[in-house]
């Protein structure tokens, strides 16, 4: 099945009014333009700058016709069929007489067949009007299509540029197709082709730079960030029980086996500055696939009805990147419901509640939570997320190892270093906090001329209050909460022994 095939099985099915919401309007003239050729019926192409024109055929538009009311009651007087593309049209279906219009040109088709074609890059049907359109979209490029572009734009680059030839990694094209599924067939086209003239060649470099590209263009608003490298998110420390469940699960993350029984997301509650964002990374790291961040900030729209619509957008942004971790920072913030926005934060719930419930792709939800009392029920409940993990501040083991990874990072040697003192005497420090006193700790000692040791680390802990005494009720009663409430996600002492005597009883 082809868009013109669709098509022309819409023409055909008397429907008088058809809205294409896409910004590939050069290709959707040309589609048109084809259509018409094949069904021999006229075509006509209107915009406010020239006015109407034939598709078909080369020739001069008529530009009395530039102003919408104009062509509308053109449209209507006329005795010819034909299809009738108006393109940006939007703008002026707030005017009644334009509305009218529209309305009497459609109910008048059984008579005299003339399809109006709404173009544009957001379209809303009138309420007058919806019963008699219909909705069309561009099908998205598969694999093979991307592969017939490639050939396309390298064909036309080694014809541009006599005697070379083109070079291409296998396993770059095969990334390439991957990752640029999703994209319009226009956006994909153009993106192919910065990448051969660039320097006549499909490489590895060539595929980051692609995708890079291809987030921006997925989310131009800002509502999605994108972290595409996530390898280096896998290095932290602690989390065991949440790696735990997240590596069991690796297969129907990744987008295997049934989608029926595919994990739906997480939430993670924990302290402010308790390693929530990084464990929401450590997610996407350790499964080796891209990160997605929701900015609800960005998400919020005054005018009624664009936020849920920036939702969706958001969501299938989601669902063309899978298999990705979808991160919903600080959640509470865009649905907590009750307050002077209760009815526009009801409405965004009631959209990803919808998304949460379709059969939809492998796009895992990690969602962060300080206050998880303010989120509604309807989203907390089991069968929504698949659990709750509660990071807690970090133990006197994790500690040890978030000291060892910092002092790596700065090409430092843990072992010349007292670990064991350092993760003693840092309780109550949350991972920020221990990097912070290890940075603090290479500054002091560049200033003397020489080297972090132990002993310069320890007094830049001295003359910090951990979080745990800084925050000690709100911590105190958050771990209230969580106790029976949620699973922690950093393994403890007890938990190492209690795995130990159900290994030993044969339990697993």
């Amino acid at each position: 099945m082809t868009d013109l095939h669709d098509l022309e099985l819409l023409l055909r099915s008397t429907t008088p009014l058809l809205l294409i919401e896409s910004l590939e309007e050069p290709r959707i003239v040309e589609l048109f333009t084809r259509l018409a050729l094949r069904l021999g019926a006229p075509a006509f192409c209107w915009t406010v700058t020239d006015g109407l024109r034939r598709v078909e055929y080369e020739g001069p538009p008529q530009r009395d016709l530039a102003t919408p009311t104009a062509v509308l009651r053109h449209i209507k007087a006329t005795t010819q069929h034909g299809v009738y593309l108006l393109l940006d049209f939007h703008p002026f279906l707030d005017d009644p007489v334009n509305v009218r219009l529209i309305k009497e040109i459609a109910q008048g088709y059984d008579g005299l067949p003339r399809t109006l074609v709404l173009v544009s890059h957001a379209l809303t049907a009138p309420v007058e009007v919806r019963h008699l359109s219909a909705r069309f979209e561009l099908r998205l490029p598969d694999r093979n299509r991307l592969l017939a572009l490639i050939r396309e734009e390298a064909q036309a680059w080694q014809e541009a540029i006599a005697g070379r030839s083109f070079r291409a990694n296998r396993d770059a094209v095969a990334q390439l197709t991957r990752n640029l599924l999703g994209v319009s067939e226009s956006d994909a086209r153009r993106l192919i082709r910065n990448a051969v003239r660039k320097d006549g060649a499909i490489t590895l470099e060539d595929v980051r730079e692609v995708t890079r590209a291809k987030y921006e263009l997925l989310s131009p608003e800002g509502v999605i960030g994108f972290d595409y490298d996530t390898a280096s998110f896998a290095d932290v420390a602690g989390l065991d029980n949440l790696k735990d469940w997240i590596e069991r699960r690796r297969g129907g993350l990744l987008g295997a086996g049934d989608a029926v029984d595919r994990p739906r997301g997480i939430m993670l509650l924990g302290v402010q500055g308790g390693g929530k964002s990084l464990a929401a990374k450590a997610v996407a790291g350790q499964l080796g696939i891209p990160l997605l961040r929701l900015d609800f900030g960005a998400l919020y729209d005054k005018y009624y009805g664009e936020t849920e619509k920036n939702l969706r957008r958001a969501l299938q942004t989601a669902d063309l990147m899978a298999p990705c971790v979808l991160w919903m920072d600080e959640i509470e913030k865009g649905l907590a419901t009750g307050g002077d926005h209760d009815g526009l934060a009801r409405r965004v719930l009631g959209t990803l509640l919808t998304w949460m419930a379709e059969p939809r792709s492998a796009a895992f939800i990690v969602a962060t939570s300080n206050h998880i009392q303010r989120l509604p029920a309807e989203l907390v409940r089991k069968g929504r997320l698949d659990e709750i993990f509660f990071v807690d501040l970090p133990d006197t083991a994790v500690r040890r190892e978030i000291f060892a990874i910092h002092l790596r990072r700065r090409g430092l040697d843990p072992e010349r270093f007292d670990l064991d003192g350092l993760a003693a005497g840092s309780d109550g420090f949350t991972g920020a906090g221990i990097e912070q006193a290890v940075v603090s700790a290479r500054y002091a000692a560049r200033a003397a001329g020489g080297e972090p040791t132990t002993e310069t680390i320890t007094d830049e802990i001295g003359r910090t209050q951990p979080l745990a005494v800084v925050m000690d009720t709100q911590i105190a009663a958050l771990r209230a909460w969580a106790h029976g409430r949620t699973v922690a996600a950093h393994r403890t002492a007890a938990d190492g022994e209690a795995s130990v005597q159900e290994q030993a009883a044969g339990i697993v």
